[in-house]
């Protein structure tokens, strides 16, 4: 009689163990679930579990507070993303008013007689307005690249685009004794995408590759979508090419970079869906931008 009372009981306490291990499981899981529903979509709903665990139901409430504290930590940093780059929005359009009356006050002087030093003086100011325009140009696309600036994604032909990018630089190219080659398919490769946009990042990307070429450039658009850039450089590593799309980065190569192209590339590239990445490999600089999906081809 006792044994038997023994295993009776032996088996209630293992059903009772294997209810209550299952219960956790599903509490376990539920909240796996529902955190990166929380994380995904910004919501302010509590994690809400169906089993009346009281250590499950602990840690679901102390889960719940730490989603509280990072929905007031990203919504601070979104409302600070926010402000700084309404910031430098109106910083670099205020100053085109000041930059426009000192090129025109400057372009007065040029056509005055200056002594040889005067001269010297001038064109060293020149350049040093040039490179501000050039920056406060930057700094407001990049605003507007980076902001909530609404695209209007359409049919767009990525060959045709390239096409027209590649032709803006042809004189720049020439200049510069670069001879590109050029690798584009026969057909359409069409993508819904803002084609604005579209032709700034290839205008950016061509653009950077000029400043730090050693004298070569490539340019190859394949059918799914991909435009892969190329050119040599020196003094280049794998890992500064990876800062390149950060803001304000440049190396030492670069002429006459703000450090800001490669970043309003990247930004515009991420708005559309697409990736963008850059390497370097046996001397070379790669940068690929890729837009996956087919919207029809011609």
């Amino acid at each position: 009689m006792l044994p038997w009372l023994l295993c009776s009981g032996l088996a209630v306490v293992i059903v009772v163990l294997l209810v209550k291990l299952w219960l956790l499981r599903r509490s376990l899981d539920e909240m796996v679930q529902q955190l990166g529903d929380r994380l995904s979509q910004n919501t302010n709903s509590p994690i809400f579990l169906s089993v009346r665990d009281a250590h499950a139901r602990r840690l679901a409430s102390e889960l719940n507070l730490q989603l509280k504290r990072l929905r007031r930590q990203r919504q601070r940093y979104q409302q600070g993303d926010a402000e700084l780059k309404d910031a430098v929005a109106s910083i670099s359009h205020d100053l085109r008013t000041p930059l426009t009356a000192i090129w025109g006050y400057t372009d007065l002087l040029e056509r005055e007689e200056l002594p040889e030093n005067a001269k010297r003086y001038l064109g060293q100011i020149r350049n040093r307005m040039e490179a501000m325009t050039k920056l406060t140009e930057e700094l407001f696309c990049y605003s507007l690249a980076a902001g909530q600036k609404e695209l209007n994604p359409e049919p767009v032909d990525l060959r045709r685009i390239l096409e027209e990018s590649l032709m803006s630089f042809y004189a720049a190219m020439t200049q510069r004794g670069i001879r590109p080659d050029i690798s584009l398919p026969e057909g359409a490769v069409v993508r819904m995408l803002d084609p604005s946009a579209l032709g700034r990042i290839f205008g950016n990307i061509i653009s950077n590759a000029l400043k730090y070429s050693s004298g070569d450039f490539t340019a190859v658009l394949e059918e799914n979508g991909a435009a892969v850039f190329s050119n040599s450089v020196q003094g280049l590593d794998p890992v500064s090419a990876a800062r390149l799309f950060d803001r304000f980065y440049t190396v030492e190569t670069g002429r006459g970079a703000t450090g800001l192209g490669l970043s309003i590339a990247k930004a515009l590239t991420e708005r559309q869906g697409g990736r963008i990445q850059a390497d370097v490999r046996e001397g070379r600089l790669f940068i690929t931008v890729c837009f996956p999906g087919e919207w029809g081809r011609s």
